[in-house]
């Protein structure tokens, strides 16, 4: 079926839009005419009408694009009302305030764990744009979590289609050892993230579940290693848990029906 020119411009100004991230944050027509294998004056047109839209900004020096403000403020709009968060906020804070350590709330989308919200022990201010927003799932807490209560299928194609790279030398690469990891996350009732995606940053994760048990989240704890893994480690664990319960029975869950009668294991 032949696409209509509104729609095939529709999808080519997000295709544009989608071009930029943390390592490309600038480009130029030629590089977007390249990645995209459009004319330039194709390109030249598309980007003008995202730019009359606040969806792009031109720098005046080098006359490359970058994203616009409206960009900003639409993601602003959107933490701001995603149920999850809404949620999720109140019981994040508490849990930080009490533990000084970094919450933070995760969903799945596209194959990786996207950030949501982020509550900094030093200011105790939410926001979405520090770490990530997308962080590899098979390395990080929220993200393990999230594979671990995948559909056998989706977990599957997951692996088939991820390649496992090393962060650091803590990274799990093998995928045998990979669902071992997993298989114990769904056993114990929560997650561990060992220096897996950054030196010095060690995390622990729970699952978030909403109405009909369906997981609908993740949250984690992250923090200096000898603190988790140290005497505070069960502790900090236990109240993880409790804060993730409150959050589920928040999204009409009671997850002691799924987690009653397992016992907290030690993280040493």
């Amino acid at each position: 079926m032949k696409r209509e020119p509104g729609i095939q411009s529709v999808s080519r100004a997000f295709r544009i839009l989608s071009l930029f991230n943390h390592n490309t944050p600038r480009l130029g027509i030629t590089e977007i005419s390249r990645a995209m294998n459009l004319p330039k004056g194709t390109v030249h047109g598309l980007t003008r009408t995202l730019l009359n839209g606040g969806f792009l900004q031109q720098d005046p020096d080098t006359s490359k694009y970058h994203l616009g403000l409206k960009i900003y403020e639409l993601g602003v709009i959107l933490a701001a009302t995603l149920e999850i968060n809404i949620k999720s906020a109140g019981p994040a804070y508490q849990l930080t305030k009490r533990t000084r350590l970094v919450s933070r709330i995760a969903i799945w989308d596209g194959n990786s764990a996207l950030i949501t919200l982020i509550i900094d022990p030093q200011s105790y201010s939410s926001f979405v744009h520090q770490m990530g927003p997308r962080v590899p799932a098979y390395c990080s807490a929220v993200g393990k979590i999230l594979l671990a209560f995948l559909k056998d299928e989706d977990l599957k194609a997951y692996l088939n289609q991820t390649e496992l790279v090393p962060y650091t030398p803590h990274t799990i690469t093998q995928k045998g050892k990979l669902l071992r990891e997993l298989e114990r996350t769904r056993q114990r009732g929560f997650s561990t993230d060992r220096e897996e995606t950054a030196l010095g940053l060690t995390c622990i994760g729970a699952p978030l579940f909403g109405g009909g048990g369906h997981l609908a989240a993740s949250m984690s704890l992250s923090g200096d290693p000898d603190r988790i893994h140290g005497d505070q480690g069960k502790g900090l664990v236990e109240v993880l848990l409790r804060t993730a319960r409150e959050i589920s029975r928040s999204l009409g869950f009671f997850p002691e029906t799924v987690l009653k009668g397992r016992a907290i294991q030690s993280i040493h």
